[in-house]
């Protein structure tokens, strides 16, 4: 039987914009010294919400518990495209945008619920030949991407002011939900770009029970200790 203590387990973290997963991890690192730290699926640093962070002996499960599904909030921009397909990346095209209503832009996101293969954007850390690809695009190389297979089981617009969507979606792991907003935008005709996401849920983990990463920050030990989700909750 495996010994664990009680800092072998997991924090949920409402992570800030601004911030990379990483930087969230070596905080937590550095303010309370855990030698092992990891986190559960990468989030783009203008991206919040939810972030599972693993401690100790737990870091062997962020692989298990990078599979599970997601749920999203965000804002999708249309009638401009960028670079990153978000709005961190450089203004590639503008157009017009056709009059919509919430009804019309859920009629286009209703072809993409399903199995998808979903090419990845050029600026994202998927490898090429050991090179993320996002340090490709910085040098203006765009390189073929083999397409991934996702699936998306909800996406759907709750609002709509012009030119800006409100929408959700529940998607599988490795799901790019700029991907999404830039193949919306090809497919209305207009170009689309993300500009706004939080992540709500990350597989029976709610953003709901997570503490936002700053007020984790001005815990001490002890009090760290009462938020940290014991080892066999995580594995269950």
């Amino acid at each position: 039987m495996h010994a664990f203590d009680s800092f072998d387990g997991g924090l949920l973290v409402d992570k800030p914009s601004g911030m990379t997963s990483h930087d969230v991890v070596d905080a937590i690192r550095k303010k309370f010294k855990f030698k092992k730290v990891g986190h559960c699926g990468t989030l783009d640093p203008a991206a919040t919400g939810l972030l599972v962070i693993v401690l100790g002996k737990a870091t062997r499960l962020s692989e298990k518990l990078m599979g599970d599904d997601k749920v999203y909030e965000g804002q999708i921009k249309l009638g401009e495209t960028t670079s990153s397909y978000d709005a961190e990346g450089e203004l590639l095209t503008t157009a017009a945008v056709p009059p919509l209503t919430v009804e019309a832009l859920n009629d286009s996101a209703q072809s993409f619920v399903g199995d998808l293969l979903q090419v990845p954007p050029m600026v994202s850390a998927i490898k090429q030949h050991g090179v993320p690809l996002y340090k490709l695009a910085r040098k203006g190389v765009e390189v073929e991407r083999k397409p991934r297979l996702i699936h998306v089981y909800q996406f759907r617009f709750l609002s709509y002011e012009a030119p800006v969507g409100a929408f959700r979606v529940a998607c599988t792991k490795g799901t790019y939900i700029r991907s999404l907003a830039h193949d919306l935008g090809q497919k209305l005709g207009c170009g689309a770009h993300l500009c706004a996401l939080r992540r709500l849920a990350c597989g029976r983990f709610d953003i709901a029970d997570a503490a936002p990463l700053d007020s984790l920050l001005h815990l001490s030990l002890p009090e760290l200790e009462q938020r940290v989700l014991p080892y066999l909750k995580l594995a269950a």
